[in-house]
């Protein structure tokens, strides 16, 4: 499923937030991402939709397992191209937010290479 740069940053502060917090509703995505609830409830009524989100008789949000998949395939991109990053000398801060936008357009050829190289690195 070919998603939008939007859409997977909402899958994965998704993620980040129910790993943090337990519990999940779209205000806490809304707050995490600095948009405005409905914004946020038109995401997750289309991600439900298409089988990515659950929402509970609460309204607290589950990520399916299409949904977690995905999630976790952009955290995992984040984490690995910050921490390639810090290690070539960029800022923390600096790392996060290249990363952020990298994480969406690389291809999954490049970033295996990359990870690959990371892991090597990361032996040395």
């Amino acid at each position: 499923m070919q998603l939008h740069e939007s859409a997977e940053m909402y899958l994965e502060t998704l993620l980040v937030l129910k790993n943090r917090l337990g519990l999940v509703r779209s205000i806490d995505v809304a707050n995490e991402m600095g948009f405005s609830k409905p914004t946020i409830s038109v995401a997750m009524k289309k991600f439900r939709q298409e089988g990515l989100v659950t929402v509970d008789e609460s309204g607290f949000l589950s990520l399916t397992e299409q949904g977690r998949d995905i999630a976790s395939r952009i955290y995992e991109r984040h984490q690995v191209l910050t921490h390639i990053l810090m290690n070539l000398g960029v800022s923390r801060k600096n790392a996060e937010a290249d990363a952020c936008k990298i994480e969406h357009d690389i291809s999954d050829e490049t970033f295996s290479a990359l990870k690959k190289e990371y892991a090597r690195m990361l032996q040395k």
